[in-house]
């Protein structure tokens, strides 16, 4: 196997292990959060600064409870329904007339 060789399999592996990464983190976001904070911690116990400084890089961020984390666990950060399209009694203003819908208008094909 010549060099070259070796250099190609070593950047496509990283590359394949990065895109995994990336989305495993997007499909189980507190498994990796978790894990992330067990290895930050085991790297923070060692003597070495530039160990320490990478602990600190891989803590995963904490939620500060606002709408910019993306949480969307109390349904605050989502769109809106219309008013129309809430029931009575949920907080509609019932004094507010909801807009009517807009007509289609097809033009014709020219042929």
């Amino acid at each position: 196997m010549s060099g070259g060789l070796l250099i190609q399999y070593i950047v496509l592996g990283l590359i394949v292990a990065a895109s995994l990464l990336v989305v495993f983190r997007k499909l189980a976001p507190q498994l990796t959060s978790r894990w992330l904070a067990a290895v930050s911690i085991r790297l923070s116990r060692g003597d070495s600064r530039l160990l320490k400084a990478l602990a600190r890089r891989l803590q995963p961020k904490q939620g500060t409870g606002n709408c910019s984390d993306g949480c969307s666990t109390c349904g605050a950060c989502g769109p809106k329904p219309p008013a129309s399209a809430l029931p009575h009694g949920t907080g509609a203003d019932p004094t507010r007339r909801a807009a009517e819908p807009m007509p289609l208008h097809f033009r014709s094909r020219g042929r």
